[in-house]
């Protein structure tokens, strides 16, 4: 769906710890500007995935009411994040007869429905369906084929699948909130979008979205997004890790991790020492510890999350598909101490991402905690350089999203 009328485009990142909406407007220059935004903790929302409906809802709509009234509008559609339901990352190559005419749109949607048709989604339901390179008559490499003639199109497709049940309770919970959802991307598909640079895409680059309740995983190679996934790990399980070892409350382990805390060791931290609020005891009652205690707890999860996903990535293949880089974002990656771990584990140059595609962003939320909801906007309003297609939203009808526009009703007259 393209930005509505009055040229705004909204996006809700909907995360385990935070909900964040942005509201942007397009400029004269073609870029997006952000004139609403809206932040609030969540409730109701485990590992990406709606635990209790109520609570979630009234998480969702206290951010969105907050960046309408920064607006001045009232939102009708927002493009939504999906971070639950077990991505799964799969490719199919099909073909379709052309019999020497010349490639159009039409023929690429017939392409495309080929390739959802060649796969088993009972259960799932197909978040992304990305080209990631054509064909005619065998000759590969071809970026955009229409144009061309020959006899025989060929594609192969990236498809990123999720569970059908976390999906749609995710989609019932944004309705009850009286939106209509334009879109919907997965979670470091679209924080990728916010933070990276063409030539990282094109040379290879792996992105870690480590997020409250989840931690995810995209790569990228030749201006191609081929493979997502994720694990149901992130920064609230090193939170809880601290609270149990030391015995105090979550919110005061939170305020530990953010100020104190490290994923690497310091030759000072036996002697540097953290004041612990004890729970139960009365404000005045706090142990002390030295600050090597929490990098003993931090380190452990971490590496645990990287070594996860690191195995996935093996098991996929594609340990050095996604090059010598590899971008953090999520608030997770703002701890201390992550990145040199990180690539270290990994064996990749690390940098810290953040959203460099948007203007008028405040400092408070320019961080790589905002890159999803950032990266939702720049997907949206389908200022994607490095994209050459992608084919969204497949519903039960049959019809998907895509740069040719809704095509549903073609599906309906074709077949």
């Amino acid at each position: 769906m393209s930005a509505p009328r009055s040229g705004l485009i909204a996006a809700v990142d909907i995360g385990s710890t935070k909900v964040v909406c942005f509201v942007a407007r397009a400029d004269d220059n073609g870029g997006l500007r952000v004139v609403g935004i809206g932040c609030q903790a969540s409730r109701g929302i485990q590992a990406g995935t709606i635990v209790n409906m109520d609570a979630a809802e009234q998480s969702i709509s206290a951010a969105v009411h907050a960046a309408e009234e920064m607006a001045g509008e009232t939102l009708r559609h927002a493009w939504i994040n999906v971070s639950g339901g077990k991505p799964r990352s799969s490719s199919v190559a099909v073909d379709v007869t052309i019999a020497g005419h010349e490639v159009g749109d039409a023929d690429l949607r017939r392409v495309m429905l080929q390739s959802r048709n060649a796969i088993d989604t009972t259960d799932r339901a197909v978040l992304h369906a990305m080209p990631v390179g054509y064909s005619i008559d065998g000759n590969r490499g071809i970026r955009d084929p229409r144009g061309m003639i020959g006899e025989k199109l060929g594609v192969n497709v990236h498809l990123v699948t999720v569970a059908d049940g976390p999906l749609a309770n995710l989609e019932t919970c944004v309705s009850r909130c009286h939106l209509d959802i334009a879109g919907r991307a997965s979670t470091p598909f679209a924080s990728a979008l916010a933070a990276l640079v063409k030539d990282e895409m094109d040379l290879g680059v792996t992105v870690i979205d480590m997020g409250g309740g989840t931690t995810s995983v995209a790569v990228f190679f030749d201006g191609d997004c081929i493979h997502v996934d994720a694990v149901p790990v992130g920064g609230q399980h090193v939170t809880n890790d601290i609270a149990r070892v030391l015995s105090t409350p979550a919110e005061k382990a939170e305020r530990m991790k953010t100020l104190y805390g490290s994923a690497m060791g310091c030759f000072d931290d036996d002697r540097d020492m953290v004041d612990v609020p004890i729970i139960g005891e009365n404000e005045h009652s706090n142990q002390q510890v030295p600050r090597s205690m929490l990098t003993s707890i931090i380190r452990p999860r971490i590496e645990e999350t990287l070594e996860m996903i690191k195995n996935q990535l093996a098991a996929a293949g594609l340990e050095n598909m996604g090059g010598r880089r590899l971008v953090l974002t999520g608030g997770a990656s703002q701890l201390h101490g992550v990145g040199d771990l990180a690539g270290h584990m990994l064996g990749k140059q690390v940098r810290v991402g953040h959203p460099i595609w948007l203007k008028g962003m405040a400092q408070a939320t320019s961080g790589p905690a905002f890159t999803t909801c950032a990266g939702l906007l720049r997907h949206g309003a389908k200022n994607r350089d490095t994209i050459e297609m992608d084919f969204n939203d497949w519903h039960d009808t049959g019809g998907f999203l895509s740069r040719f526009g809704r095509l549903g009703q073609w599906f309906k007259e074709s077949f």
